[in-house]
């Protein structure tokens, strides 16, 4: 059964990942019929490449330590205070987290950039600069945090910590002793997921790293689209991969010592009205925080949005989108872009949900080490290269019966390898939550493997379900690093059209860019909202 389970997942996996990577690889590093390894040496002892995998490995560490001190609280409070508008918040926090990293850079230009709010108001610009790179992966991450520490933290039981207390121990020692340990795993896969975020780190670093800084996703996009150096760009695929590949084996080692964690209970019964000024006063250090370092940049981009050329407010900007205008970057109005982006990101819920349900199904069961590889595997997609997906599928897919490159659907098929993932962490825990005697109960009373899912398991990640198809719907239509490569000139998505803005001068490019920007916020937004409310406690890592 679970072999049957994990065909489907294998041969996507297979044909539309690991053929493209293993083939935009192969081009680089053979001539001639023969492997060409001497390249590695060669490009890894570059002095060019070795500034590039320093400042790749010194940001991501920076931006995961500064991520973990600002979120970690917003993560308690989420966790273990009630108050209003709690679970908006809390919708909102993650909508970083499912921008395209394209549109969080154009966040952080209209508030850090040249002639942006700080500019305007003391002076300061931050853009080009270490500082707006690590800030935007803070706004970035922020969500991954939260979510990951504070689900656990809000099912774990407070009366754990206040048994120690009635023994004697203080609350710092009594949380030490009971609640940190059983945060710990959480705290190192949140940490790892952080780090690999930034180490991947593209759309951020294009818009607000200028000439001066480049991480090897960067430096894999400048070698691959503008150098057409594809043994360089070969070895830094594979040096990146290495470093995933080691990142998700310690992530999977964390999740499984999380899931062993202190009894757990409904979240419902761990949240309390904050007591005394020590808690009032973290409550609203926490959502002064978020105000400023989450919110801020997004009602900047809305506000830039709506300036128009003589400085007044309108919606000039938005009007434009309907025409085409007299730039060659455009065969169509680039209004059309929300529609395209809608229909892939539908598209591609629809493949994560097939791919990632069958996975996660075939993952419920009990696991040995092939099944915990395959979690392993099902997961690179979120580490890998999205530059070197997407150049692989142009170069991969060019020939029957696999000739996709003028097809629509190469579009959704890279997007379904960033949002299956999502389903896959969404629906795991769910699925394991699951009671097996009723799977056994079932089948004894005659009912097929079908009608056992239908009749338990469906009933049960109902929500499960919708909470991953609207993490993958998300995530779908902010994808950029692949889609870059193979969206086609007359069918543009949202983060492509506004990498195009961005990359020309102009007053009317840049307020375009920020209206486009401002209309994939909001759909993100209404997704997570309805999103958060019909999310169920135990509704998967994210």
């Amino acid at each position: 059964m679970r072999l049957a389970l994990m065909a489907v997942p294998v041969g996507f996996f297979a044909l539309f990942f690991a053929y493209p990577v293993v083939t935009i690889v192969g081009r680089g590093l053979r001539a001639d019929g023969r492997w060409q390894l001497d390249r590695v040496g060669t490009v890894l002892g570059d002095p060019g490449v070795q500034q590039v995998l320093w400042f790749t490995v010194w940001q991501a560490l920076a931006s995961t330590a500064l991520t973990l001190s600002v979120a970690l609280p917003g993560a308690y409070v989420f966790a273990r205070f009630r108050f209003p508008a709690k679970r908006l918040l809390h919708a909102l926090v993650t909508v970083p987290f499912v921008l395209p990293t394209v549109v969080v850079g154009s966040a952080f230009l209209a508030l850090l950039g040249r002639g942006g709010a700080l500019d305007e108001l003391w002076g300061v610009r931050l853009d080009t600069s270490v500082w707006a790179i690590l800030l935007a992966h803070v706004f970035f991450n922020y969500a991954v945090v939260v979510r990951t520490v504070g689900g656990l933290w809000a099912q774990l039981d407070p009366r754990q910590e206040e048994a120690a207390r009635v023994l004697g121990a203080s609350r710092f020692a009594a949380w030490r002793a009971v609640t940190l340990p059983a945060l710990v795993p959480a705290a190192g896969a949140a940490a790892l997921m952080v780090f690999l975020f930034t180490f991947t780190s593209f759309g951020v670093i294009q818009v607000l790293g200028g000439p001066r800084y480049a991480t090897l996703e960067v430096e894999i996009y400048r070698q691959t689209a503008s150098l057409l150096d594809l043994p360089t760009a070969a070895v830094l695929t594979l040096t990146q991969f290495a470093a995933v590949a080691t990142l998700l084996l310690g992530y999977g080692r964390l999740v499984r010592r999380r899931e062993a964690a202190l009894p757990l209970v409904a979240a419902a019964h761990t949240a309390r009205r904050p007591s005394g000024a020590g808690q009032w006063a973290l409550l609203w250090a926490v959502l002064v925080t978020i105000a400023v370092l989450l919110l801020l940049p997004l009602g900047v981009l809305a506000e830039r949005s709506l300036r128009g050329p003589d400085g007044g407010h309108g919606l000039v900007f938005y009007r434009a989108l309907f025409e085409l205008g007299d730039s060659a970057a455009f065969l169509v109005p680039p209004v059309e872009a929300i529609g395209n982006s809608l229909a892939y990101a539908l598209a591609a819920t629809l493949v994560s949900l097939l791919v990632g349900g069958l996975a996660a199904a075939a993952l419920s069961r009990r696991a040995g080490r092939i099944v915990r590889g395959f979690d392993a595997l099902l997961m690179l997609p979120l580490g890998t290269s999205a530059v070197t997906v997407g150049f692989g599928f142009l170069i991969a897919l060019d020939e029957p019966p696999l000739d996709l490159r003028s097809s629509w659907i190469l579009v959704p098929l890279a997007q379904a390898l960033v949002g299956v993932p999502f389903v896959i962490r969404t629906m795991l825990p769910v699925l394991r939550a699951v009671d097996d005697r009723l799977r056994e109960a079932a089948a004894v009373l005659g009912a097929s493997p079908f009608q056992v899912w239908r009749a338990v398991d469906l009933p049960l990640v109902r929500r499960a379900v919708l909470v991953a198809a609207g993490f993958a719907f998300a995530v779908s239509l902010g994808e950029f690093g692949a889609t870059v490569f193979i969206a086609r000139a007359d069918h543009p998505t949202l983060p492509v059209t506004v990498a195009r803005f961005l990359g020309r001068a102009g007053e009317l490019n840049y307020g375009q860019a920020m209206a486009l920007s401002t209309i994939l916020l909001l759909l993100c937004g209404a997704v997570l909202i309805v999103l958060e409310r019909v999310r169920t406690n135990n509704a998967g890592e994210f």
